[in-house]
Formats: structure tokens, C-alpha cells, sequence
């Protein structure tokens, strides 16, 4: 074989394995950036998020009507609440009236199920019952109990262990409670609770990733501020331990 065509091939091949190594440096630093960007992306969630919206909201029927996942349910569960809403709000319906009422319904579907046999001369059906268990009340009074233990504690904790930061977070937050409850009644706040409930995950969830852009631009804007105001006032509260006297 001459010189020259040994020369051309060990070029060419010179060059393949330079072009080789170029694009798998090439494909390593794209994966690097794209593993990059994926963990970057996952520490801006929003509270450190890590899971998807469906499993923080624990993965189940009531997440499944949350997020729409089946949207006549969902939308069944809302109407009912604003049914119930208007009834009691713009119709100035009392609890004890609706429930008076609906127990006078029931109890004329009963008594017509019951004497329809007497009227068409047919055998006596079996009329359906109402009956409610009791681990229902017992679960629902242990929940409503753990929760509010909770929040009592983790009330008390922030009072008496919490930083400052935490202290005026909770006093400000309580506060605006107190003033949108000035506005409306309890069931009003109720249901504005109940609508939020029901649109602001599945919101969430379609849009997360401009909500949460937005959420840590507002944060830092306050993380901002709340450094000015500790600066200017916090910093300058004497934080002295009180010593009592020693009895002999």
C-alpha cells in the first residue's frame, strides 16, 4: 500500500474518533445540564415540594375531587355547597328550618313508599332506612380533636419558644382572620374556604411552575422587608434574661 493512501486513512481516522469524543462530551454535558436544570427546578417548589400535587394531598378520592379528576363529581360536590350556600345566606334559611324540613320530606317518601302497596293492592315492599353508624361521629370527633390540639400546640410552641420572625407571622395572620371575619359570617368564610379548596390546587397544578416563580419573587420582596423592619425596630428590643435573687 503507498505512503500516501496509509497517510489519508490514518487521518480519517484521526479525525473520526476526534468527531466521536466531541459528541459524546456533547451528549454528557447536555445530560448534566438537563440534570442540572431538573434539580434546580425541583428545589424552587413551591415549600420544598417534592412530590406531585396529587400525592401531597394524599392520593385518594378526596384528591382525585380536588384536582377534577373526575369533573362531574367534582362539580356535583360544588354545586351542593353553593346550593347549601345560597339556601342559608340568600334565602335566610335557619339550620333548624332546612332540617326540619328535610326530615318532613324524608318522612312523606317513607310513608308513601310504605302505603303504595295498600293503593295498587301489591305485596308490601321493604321501605328503605336512614341509619347513620357510630364510628362516623367517633372518627370525625377525634379528627376535629387532633387537629385543633395541634394547632393549640403549635400556637403555644410559636408563643412561648418561637423567633420573633415566627411570632409576628402568626399575630399578623391571625389578624387578617379577624378582619375578613368582620366582613362575613362563619359560613360565608366557610364556603369562600370550600370554592378555594376545590380551584386553587387543580390551578396549582396546571400552572405551578408561574405560580411558584411568582410565590418566591413575593417571598424575597418580604424577606427584604422583614430585614429592613428587624434592622430598624426587632434589633433594637433588649433581649436581657431575667435573674431572680438567690434566698439563702
Amino acid at each position: 500500500m503507498p505512503e500516501g493512501v496509509k497517510a489519508e486513512n490514518l487521518l480519517n481516522s484521526l479525525v473520526e474518533t476526534v468527531a466521536d469524543s466531541v459528541q459524546k462530551h456533547k451528549s454528557v454535558s447536555f445530560f448534566e445540564e438537563e440534570k442540572n436544570e431538573s434539580v434546580t427546578s425541583q428545589f424552587k417548589r413551591l415549600f420544598g415540594r417534592q412530590k406531585p400535587v396529587h400525592n401531597v394531598l394524599g392520593g385518594g378520592k378526596s384528591a382525585d375531587v380536588l384536582l377534577w379528576r373526575n369533573k362531574k363529581i367534582s362539580a356535583s360536590v360544588l354545586a351542593g355547597a353553593t346550593a347549601i350556600w345560597v339556601l342559608f345566606e340568600w334565602l335566610n334559611y335557619h339550620f333548624l328550618t332546612f332540617s326540619c324540613i328535610a326530615v318532613i320530606l324524608g318522612m312523606l317518601v317513607q310513608f308513601l313508599w310504605s302505603n303504595a302497596s295498600n293503593v295498587w293492592n301489591r305485596a308490601q315492599s321493604n321501605v328503605p332506612r336512614l341509619i347513620i353508624p357510630d364510628e362516623l361521629f367517633v372518627n370525625i370527633g377525634i379528627s376535629v380533636g387532633t387537629e385543633v390540639n395541634r394547632a393549640l400546640g403549635f400556637l403555644q410552641d410559636v408563643a412561648c419558644r418561637g423567633t420573633s420572625k415566627q411570632f409576628l407571622m402568626v399575630v399578623l395572620s391571625l389578624w387578617a382572620a379577624a378582619v375578613i371575619g368582620s366582613w362575613c359570617n362563619f359560613m360565608t368564610v366557610l364556603y369562600v374556604g370550600f370554592v378555594a379548596a376545590h380551584t386553587m390546587p387543580v390551578l396549582y397544578e396546571r400552572y405551578e411552575d408561574q405560580i411558584d416563580g411568582f410565590v418566591y419573587n413575593a417571598l424575597d420582596q418580604l424577606q427584604r422587608h422583614y430585614g429592613k423592619f428587624d434592622a430598624g425596630v426587632l434589633s433594637k428590643i433588649p433581649k436581657g434574661r431575667f435573674k431572680g435573687k438567690k434566698h439563702q
